[in-house]
């Protein structure tokens, strides 16, 4: 069943596009000499983070599976199949690569300062509709911090991009220079679905199918929110919004159940919690609207939804090029009406305060963002 766009409130944004980076032979023209001699020696190309095999039905719709190439891997089809049949007035791009991943922090910062800068030349220079998260070597958060500070002068960077996985849980204290300088430029957090793979993505080890896993990593965003909650990130940088990426949202409901009945129980260990969990969660946290593991009847929605407690909290996201829904059924069948225009784009402006700044706004295809029709 498909839900019609409802444009009458202005473009939609969508919060979760994936332009494939084809491999680090292609960042060499951003790389200084001696990057570009390693990764030339070395024979170092391929580190895209795969979620699942290319070839798995998931990795890309079958009409948004190029004939040669990778899924997403051209401005054009981007364009052609992403922008303009949902009327998208602004898009953000995450790209899923796997430099953050690597042992060596050195290296590391030097390819997602690369990315970052193959994303201007190739996507953003060229689109003025997109934005793009910052890519930074997490596992080291000072050369994180430069990453920031180095391109938080561009407003089309929106967020700071992060695995849902990493070394450590996040909430840890070492990580908080990340979290300061993200919150001193007005960026949120956003974790993506992936991982370093040097943890087992289960309490209870490694799994077997790539089904496990892939149900499985809802666990991971739980384990971060409470790290983030109990280890008091929200507290020390209040106006810290953090985007969860690709994690669904039908846990939520028991997550904010279990999380207030336990600090209910054992607050005093943590005193800098000083309030609910849930109320930190509705207040700080977002989570794109796919993949959508929610109920498909209007009644069941709407119980999960009061459940929840926060109309605020799903953004707008195709996922593209993975395959969540067919034609421009991005919004759950079930969604109501009422919420289009929150999930749109209100709720992302409000998330994202670069979106609406004079030079973000600028810098947005004026056709786009004047588009009136409904799909």
């Amino acid at each position: 069943m498909s839900v019609p766009l409802d444009l009458a409130g202005g473009p939609p944004i969508d919060c979760d596009l994936h332009p494939a980076l084809p491999g680090c032979m292609a960042l060499l023209p951003h790389l200084d000499a001696h990057w570009r001699e390693v990764i030339t020696n070395r024979g170092l190309d391929d580190l895209d983070l795969a979620l699942f095999p290319r070839g798995a039905p998931l990795t890309a719709r079958r009409d948004w599976r190029p004939q040669q190439g990778l899924p997403g891997g051209s401005l054009e089809a981007l364009r052609r199949e992403a922008l303009d049949p949902f009327g998208t007035g602004i898009g953000i791009c995450n790209p899923l690569f796997g430099a953050p991943a690597l042992h060596n922090a050195d290296l590391a910062a030097a390819l997602c300062r690369a990315a970052n800068d193959w994303m201007v030349t190739n996507w953003l220079e060229p689109e003025p509709r997109l934005r793009a998260g910052i890519l930074v070597p997490v596992e080291n958060p000072e050369l994180a911090v430069e990453e920031i500070e180095r391109r938080a002068s561009d407003p089309r960077f929106v967020q700071v991009l992060l695995f849902g996985a990493a070394e450590t849980l996040y909430g840890r204290r070492v990580n908080w220079p990340i979290y300061a300088a993200a919150e001193r430029h007005g960026l949120p957090i956003a974790l993506h679905t992936g991982s370093a793979a040097r943890n087992a993505p289960t309490a209870l080890g490694w799994p077997t199918y790539l089904i496990e896993d892939h149900v499985a990593f809802a666990q991971t965003f739980q384990s971060q929110l409470l790290s983030l909650i109990g280890e008091g990130v929200f507290t020390k940088f209040p106006r810290l919004k953090v985007v969860l990426l690709e994690s669904g949202f039908g846990w939520v409901p028991n997550f904010l159940w279990r999380g207030v009945k336990m600090w209910r129980a054992m607050r005093k260990e943590i005193p800098w919690v000083d309030r609910s969990p849930a109320e930190i969660f509705r207040e700080c946290v977002r989570i794109s609207i796919q993949p959508a593991d929610a109920p498909t009847d209007a009644e069941g929605m709407e119980a999960l939804l009061e459940m929840i407690g926060c109309d605020d909290l799903l953004l707008f996201a195709t996922d593209y090029p993975h395959a969540r829904f067919e034609g421009t059924a991005a919004l759950p069948p079930a969604l109501p009406a009422r919420l289009h225009a929150r999930v749109l784009r209100e709720n992302a402006l409000a998330t994202y305060p670069r979106l609406s700044s004079p030079d973000a706004r600028g810098a947005a295809a004026p056709e786009a963002l004047k588009r009136p029709a409904s799909i």
